[in-house]
């Protein structure tokens, strides 16, 4: 059992020694963990791979051969180990809730894959574990951090698109097999917890505000029974709207368009970019379209980088938890919408 007087030792020895590389745990041998995070980990300069836990030890001992880590176990010894700063979360969405309150208790900041959870209620629990644990809880929505997220935001702020009017977001892609977590509704898969999460944070972003209202439209898989295709309308304040796409079975669409009184803005590859990508952006003015690339960048290397520097500093500039909520907040009022068949006011969650 970890004391409070460890979990203390723990945090001191990261805050007198800002310049330490923050100890990663990682709880599941995921897809993802292995395409994309577990590399940009062993290339950082902020963090290292402490430990690789599985169910499965032989996996973890896989892994850890393939990224340089010596040392593998299941998910309690990842979280019982003292050397660990922080937990990576990569399991099933279902399983994030339980893992991070029992990470949190054993005095370890949390790094949970998106969505942080199945549900509004559950999100809260695992705040408030991380907050009662003196520990940070942060959801891993690294698109965010690639700079052409901040080109947007740079033209949005210099007034190149005018007053802001809709925005549109698709992420779609061929179907998943029908063995995966996203096909499987007790591991809490389906579309609008997979892939649409990514156009509603991205909404939410480029408003710089919470939705008012959200009305969501649900097509089930008659076998699976999880949630295959999702159509959704958020409402914004002063009449600005955003229209959320994302579909198990179609062509790969990643993509995001902004429309101002000025002009258009297209972000062709907006949420999942591979580290040696190029991306583009186009601004249609009417009278011309401007296309504007920008260089290849790791951005799980960026959000891991980032969300380090700040658990080695101690410092609290970022209100992680807040924006962790709120992104739950509006994935309830969704299916609260589909399973009533109405528009679901955001306030009305609580």
């Amino acid at each position: 059992m970890v004391t409070h007087h460890m979990k203390e030792k723990n945090r001191l020895l990261v805050m007198n020694n800002p310049e330490r590389r923050i100890r990663i745990g990682v709880i599941g041998c995921s897809r993802i963990a292995k395409k994309s995070v577990l590399s940009a980990i062993k290339e950082s300069k902020n963090a290292e791979i402490g430990i690789i836990g599985s169910r499965n030890i032989e996996k973890s001992k896989v892994y850890c051969e393939e990224f340089g880590c010596t040392s593998w176990g299941s998910y309690e010894e990842v979280i019982n180990d003292e050397s660990i700063d922080l937990i990576y979360i990569s399991l099933p969405n279902s399983m994030h809730e339980e893992w991070t309150i029992k990470a949190a208790e054993k005095g370890k900041h949390v790094w949970c894959e998106k969505p942080s959870t199945t549900s509004y209620k559950s999100a809260k629990k695992m705040v408030e574990a991380c907050k009662d644990n003196n520990v940070r809880l942060f959801e891993g929505f690294m698109f965010r951090y690639h700079p052409q997220q901040k080109l947007v935001r740079d033209m949005i702020r210099n007034d190149v698109l005018g007053g802001l009017l809709k925005f549109q977001g698709i992420y779609s892609f061929p179907f998943p097999s029908k063995e995966s977590n996203l096909m499987n509704k007790d591991l809490g898969g389906g579309a609008l917890n997979d892939s649409a999460s990514y156009p509603i944070y991205a909404s939410r972003m480029i408003f710089c505000e919470e939705p008012n209202s959200i009305f969501c439209r649900l097509t089930m898989d008659p076998v699976h029974n999880v949630d295959v295709n999702v159509d959704i309308l958020l409402n914004y304040s002063n009449d600005k709207v955003a229209y959320i796409s994302s579909t198990f079975g179609s062509y790969y669409q990643c993509t995001y368009s902004i429309l101002g009184s000025k002009a258009r803005l297209v972000l062709n590859r907006a949420f999942v970019v591979p580290k040696n990508m190029q991306t583009s952006l186009l601004i249609d003015t009417n009278d011309e379209i401007e296309e504007i690339t920008i260089k290849p960048h790791d951005h799980f290397l960026l959000m891991i980088d980032d969300f380090c520097k700040e658990i080695a500093k101690s410092e609290n500039k970022k209100n992680h938890e807040g924006d962790l909520l709120s992104q739950a907040r509006v994935l309830e009022g969704a299916r609260i919408s589909h399973r009533e068949q109405r528009p679901v006011m955001i306030s009305e969650i609580d």
